[in-house]
C-alpha cells in the first residue's frame, strides 16, 4: 500500500509499532480493536499535539447564527475561545457589563436594539497585502453591521451599523493596507427608511458597497470618513480588493441581473427561478482611490441617514465603475496573491473563470466597451477580459491559494469536493472528497499576498453520519486536509456545535501577540484607564442622591467591600478592579437573581449598573474558580426600603440578655471605645506635633475629623446618664453611637495623618515614584500595607531581614515559587495561610519597587 506521507514520518510510525509490538496494550492491538488502518494512525500523528505544546496556526471562524467568532488551533483543531461579537456571551460578561453593553447598544439598527447576529466572513487587518494579526473584522449578514475585534485582547471593541444598506453579505474584505473595509449589499432595498412597493424595484431599490474607513492607529472604523457607492439592484455578493498591479481597485460580483422580484404568493415563479434565467450576471469593477476623492466633494454624493452615498452617475463620470459579464449565479471572487488575476466561481456553472486584470485595465483605458447597462454603467467584453476558463465540477464556490505560485484550491458544493488546480496553466491537479457539501474553504493565510499553504480547511455544511447523534440539529463539520503532498488527504474531522460557521481565516501563531495581563485599571474595550479604577485601600461606597457608586477590588480570595447596603430604587453602579498580576488569574462577579455578571481579567476594571428595584438580600460571588478559597470569595448586597422601619436586630439581641450579660456587653463596648479613642489621641498628637495646620489639604481633613469628634461629648453624656439610671440597654445603644462617631473621626484622621506623613517625608526619586506606582498597580498592595500587618506581612524593613536583602527581595518577586520551601518563607506562608503569587513583574518594575522600599525605610521614623 502506498501512503502519501514523507518517508521520515512513515519510519517513525513503523518504529513505534515495532517498539509496541511486545506490549499487551500494543499499538497493533489498539488498531485492531478500534478498526484503525495505518492511514488513520498517520493522520493521528500529523494532528496530535502533546499536552503543553502549542499549535502553529490560529483559525478564526465565523459562528453563523450564534453571532460569535470561534478560535481554534491548527493542526490540533482544539477550540480555544468563543469571542462574543453580535450577541451576548455570558462567560466573558459580554453584553452584561457596561463597557460591552455600549459596544452592542452602539450597533442598534435604526434605533432598535437587536439581540442576535449572523456572523459570516472574518478577515484580518493587512499591510502590503499580508496579514498582520492586529485586528479581525467580521460582518453580520442579518443586521447590516461590521465589527472590529482587537487581537491584543481577543475582544470586540467596535460595531458599526450600515446606515443605508438593509442586508450585507459581501464583507468585510479589506484593502491591502487596511485603508478601507468593503461591505457589499446582498438583498437590494431602498436606501431610505421609507415604504416603497416592489413595483418600484428598478427605480428605488438599490444595491451598494460601503467603504468603511479604518483608522489603524486607533484600531477603530472612522464612520465620518466612510461612504457608500450606489449600485444597481443586482444583488451584490462577495468582494475582494486588488493588490500589486490591481491595487486601488476592488471587485464585487452579483446575481439577479434579471432584477426579478418574485411573487410566489401571487402565483408567480419563485425568486430562485427568475434570478437564474440569464446566462450571465455582472462583476462590478471599481476604483476605490477615485471614489475616495469623489467623497470629498458634495456634488458627487447624496447624504442619506447622515451618510455619504456616491451616485452611480458620479462614479461612471469619474471612470471609477465598470461591469464585466460573469457566469450565472456567481459566488466567490478571489484576487490571486500577486494581484494579477481574479477568479470567479459560479454556483450554476461547472467552470472556474479567471479574469486578467491587465486585460481589464487595457479595455478601460481604451474605453473599449460592449455597451452600457440600464443605469449607464459601461460593460467590458467577457472574452477579452478572461485569462481562461477551466471545468472543475459541479457547484464551484470559493478559492484559496497555496504557497506554491499558481496553485489554487476551489470548493465544489454539489460534488462535495475540493479541487487542486493550476490557474496559470489551467490544469486540474487533484481532487479530494469532503463530508459534505462544502461552502467556504481556507488554506493557511491563503487569501493574503503570501500564502503559507501546508493545510486546507473545509467548512462543510452537513455532517449527517460523521458524529454521535445529538437530535435533528446536527453540528457543522470542519475538516483538516494535508496539502503538502501531490495528493490531498483529509486528516481530521471536527464538529462545530455553534451556529453555522460560514467562513474562516487562518494565520501563523507567530503573528499574534495578545496581552497576558492588562495594565492596572484598564477598560479593555477602549484600551484607556477606567474611570472606576480602584486600588487596594481605595474601596468605598459613594452616594449622590439616589445614585450609588461602589468601588470594589478583587484579589485571591476576597471581594472588597463584602457588604453593600443600598435603598430600594437606587441606581447602583459597581466598579470592580482585578488587582492580580498573575497570568490567568481571572475573577468573575455575579449577583444572584439580578442578571448581573462580569468577567474581570488581571488588571482590568469593569462596571455593572442596575436599578435596585426589589427589596431583599442578594449574595454576590466570584464566578471564576480562582483559588482554594474560591467559595469564600463572596459578599452581600442589601436592598432596603427607606420608607420601612426595620427591627434593630442588635438591640433585640441585647434586650434578651440578662442584667449580668448586659453589663459584660456594656463593658466590652466601653473598652472598644476607649481603645478607639487611644488611636484617635495618638493621631491627634502626631498631627499637632507636626503642625498640621501649615498644610491646607491636611487641615481640611483634620477640621472634618474634629466636627465628628465634637459630637461625642453630648452622646457620651446620654450614655452615662442612662447607665446611672440603671438602663444598661439604653446606655449600650448610646455608647454604640459614640463608637460610630469615633470610627468616622478615626477614618478621616488617619487619612489626614497619611497626608501629613507624605508632606514630611523626604522627596521621592523618580525611580521610587515609579516603584510606588508599580507596588499599587502591580497588585502588591492587595496583600501588603506598608506600616501595618495585613493579609501579608508589613514590608517596612524588609530589605534588612535577609543577607544581601535587595537581591533576595528582587529574586523573590521575580520567581516567588522558587522560595516556597525556604524556611523563612515557609514560616510566612504558614503564618498568613497565603503564598505570594508570581505577579509577572518586569525586571525594571522590581528594581523600582526596591527603590520605593528604600524610601519607606528612610522615612520609617515618621510613621
Amino acid at each position: 500500500m502506498k501512503f502519501n506521507v514523507k518517508f521520515p514520518l512513515l519510519c517513525f510510525v513503523i518504529a513505534a509499532m515495532s517498539l509496541c509490538a511486545q506490549s499487551s496494550d500494543s499499538l497493533q492491538k489498539i488498531m485492531k480493536e478500534r478498526g484503525l488502518s495505518e492511514r488513520d494512525v498517520l493522520a493521528a500523528v500529523k494532528t496530535y499535539t502533546p499536552s503543553g505544546v502549542k499549535d502553529q496556526y490560529y483559525a478564526f471562524s465565523s459562528g453563523g447564527q450564534s453571532g460569535q467568532v470561534i478560535v481554534y488551533g491548527i493542526p490540533s483543531m482544539r477550540i480555544l475561545k468563543y469571542i462574543g461579537v453580535f450577541t451576548p456571551e455570558p462567560w466573558q460578561g459580554y453584553g452584561y457589563d457596561e463597557e460591552s453593553k455600549k459596544i452592542l447598544e452602539g450597533a442598534s439598527i435604526r434605533g432598535k436594539q437587536v439581540t442576535w447576529g449572523d456572523s459570516h466572513h472574518p478577515n484580518f487587518s493587512e499591510k502590503n497585502g499580508e496579514y498582520t494579526g492586529d485586528f479581525i473584522f467580521i460582518n453580520d449578514k442579518a443586521n447590516p453591521r461590521t465589527a472590529v475585534i482587537d487581537l491584543k485582547t481577543f475582544e470586540t471593541v467596535q460595531i458599526v451599523s450600515n446606515p443605508v444598506l438593509k442586508n450585507t453579505h459581501g464583507g468585510p474584505f479589506v484593502t491591502p493596507n487596511t485603508e478601507y473595509i468593503l461591505d457589499a449589499a446582498q438583498l437590494a432595498a431602498p436606501f431610505e427608511d421609507d415604504y416603497v412597493p416592489i413595483e418600484a424595484y428598478e427605480d428605488r431599490f438599490r444595491g451598494g458597497v460601503t467603504l468603511w474607513k479604518f483608522d489603524y492607529s486607533k484600531g477603530r472604523i472612522d464612520e465620518k470618513n466612510s461612504f457608500t457607492l450606489e449600485l444597481p439592484p443586482y444583488m451584490q455578493d462577495l468582494s475582494d480588493a486588488g493588490k500589486g498591479p490591481s491595487y486601488g481597485w476592488a471587485f464585487t460580483n452579483s446575481f439577479n441581473s434579471e432584477m426579478y422580484t418574485g411573487g410566489l404568493e401571487r402565483g408567480l415563479p419563485p425568486f430562485e427561478a427568475g434570478m437564474s434565467r440569464n446566462d450571465v450576471d455582472f462583476l462590478h469593477v471599481y476604483n476605490w482611490q477615485t471614489l475616495e476623492k469623489l467623497s470629498k466633494d458634495s456634488k458627487n454624493y447624496k447624504v442619506i441617514n447622515g451618510h455619504k452615498v456616491i451616485t452611480i452617475d458620479a462614479a461612471v463620470n469619474a471612470n471609477a465603475l465598470f461591469l464585466i459579464p460573469e457566469p450565472k449565479s456567481p459566488h466567490g471572487v478571489d484576487v490571486t496573491p500577486d494581484g494579477k488575476l481574479i477568479i470567479i466561481g459560479g454556483k450554476l456553472d461547472s467552470h472556474e473563470s479567471v479574469y486578467d486584470f491587465a486585460k481589464i485595465k487595457k479595455l478601460i483605458d481604451a474605453k473599449e466597451f460592449v455597451g452600457k447597462d440600464s443605469y449607464g454603467i459601461p460593460i467590458l467584453d467577457l472574452q477579452k477580459s478572461l485569462h481562461g476558463q477551466l471545468e472543475l465540477g459541479l457547484g464551484p464556490l470559493h478559492t484559496t491559494f497555496d504557497a506554491v505560485d499558481g496553485i489554487a484550491y476551489t470548493s465544489l458544493y454539489v460534488d462535495s469536493q475540493i479541487v487542486k488546480w493550476n490557474y496559470r496553466d489551467m490544469k486540474v491537479l487533484d481532487r479530494v472528497n469532503v463530508n459534505y457539501n462544502i461552502g467556504h474553504l481556507d488554506s493557511i493565510e491563503g487569501k493574503s499576498a503570501k500564502p503559507l499553504g501546508k493545510y486546507a480547511i473545509a467548512l462543510d455544511k452537513l455532517s449527517i453520519d460523521r458524529f454521535l447523534p445529538v437530535g435533528p440539529l446536527h453540528p457543522q463539520n470542519h475538516q483538516l486536509i494535508d496539502i503538502t503532498s501531490p495528493k490531498m488527504e483529509v486528516i481530521y474531522d471536527m464538529p462545530i456545535p455553534l451556529g453555522e460557521p460560514h467562513d474562516m481565516v487562518s494565520i501563523s501563531a507567530k503573528k499574534i501577540n495578545p496581552l497576558k495581563t492588562l495594565q492596572m485599571g484598564t477598560d479593555s474595550r477602549s484600551g484607556n484607564r477606567h474611570e472606576g479604577m480602584t486600588l487596594a485601600g481605595q474601596e468605598r461606597v459613594e452616594r449622590n442622591g439616589n445614585k450609588v457608586k461602589v468601588y470594589m477590588t478583587a484579589i485571591r480570595s476576597h471581594l472588597n467591600p463584602e457588604h453593600v447596603t443600598v435603598n430600594k430604587d437606587d441606581e447602583v453602579t459597581i466598579y470592580i478592579t482585578n488587582l492580580e498580576r498573575a497570568v490567568d488569574e481571572t475573577h468573575g462577579f455575579g449577583i444572584s437573581g439580578l442578571n448581573i455578571h462580569a468577567s474581570v481579567e488581571p488588571g482590568r476594571t469593569v462596571s455593572v449598573k442596575f436599578k435596585a428595584d426589589k427589596e431583599g438580600v442578594f449574595p454576590y460571588y466570584c464566578t471564576e474558580f480562582c483559588s482554594a478559597l474560591h467559595l469564600e470569595m463572596m459578599g452581600y448586597l442589601y436592598v432596603k426600603d427607606p420608607n420601612k422601619k426595620y427591627p434593630d436586630y442588635k438591640a433585640v439581641a441585647i434586650s434578651k440578655l440578662s442584667k449580668g450579660d448586659l453589663e459584660k456587653e456594656y463593658q466590652k463596648i466601653i473598652a472598644t471605645n476607649s481603645a478607639t479613642d487611644s488611636v484617635i489621641q495618638s493621631v491627634v498628637g502626631f498631627l499637632q506635633k507636626n503642625k498640621y495646620e501649615k498644610y491646607p489639604a491636611v487641615k481640611q481633613n483634620v477640621d472634618d475629623a474634629f466636627v465628628q469628634y465634637g459630637s461625642i461629648k453630648d452622646t457620651k453624656a446620654k450614655a452615662d446618664a442612662a447607665y446611672k439610671k440603671g438602663d444598661i440597654n439604653q446606655a449600650i445603644l448610646w455608647e454604640m453611637q459614640v463608637w460610630q462617631y469615633m470610627v468616622k473621626t478615626a477614618d478621616v484622621g488617619l487619612r489626614a495623618k497619611a497626608q501629613l506623613e507624605r508632606e514630611l517625608a523626604t522627596p521621592m526619586s523618580t525611580a521610587s515614584k515609579r516603584g510606588e506606582d508599580a507596588f499599587h498597580t502591580g497588585g502588591c498592595s492587595g496583600c501588603h500595607v506598608v506600616g501595618q500587618v495585613s493579609s501579608g506581612p508589613d514590608l517596612t524593613g524588609v530589605l534588612l531581614r535577609h543577607e544581601n536583602g535587595e537581591q533576595f527581595v528582587y529574586d523573590f518577586i521575580i520567581s516567588p515559587e522558587k522560595y516556597y520551601n525556604n524556611p523563612y518563607i515557609d514560616a510566612m506562608i504558614k503564618a498568613f495561610n497565603l503564598r505570594m503569587p508570581n505577579q509577572n513583574m518586569k525586571a525594571g518594575e522590581v528594581k523600582d519597587i526596591i527603590e520605593y522600599l528604600k524610601w519607606v525605610d528612610e522615612n520609617a521614623g515618621i510613621y
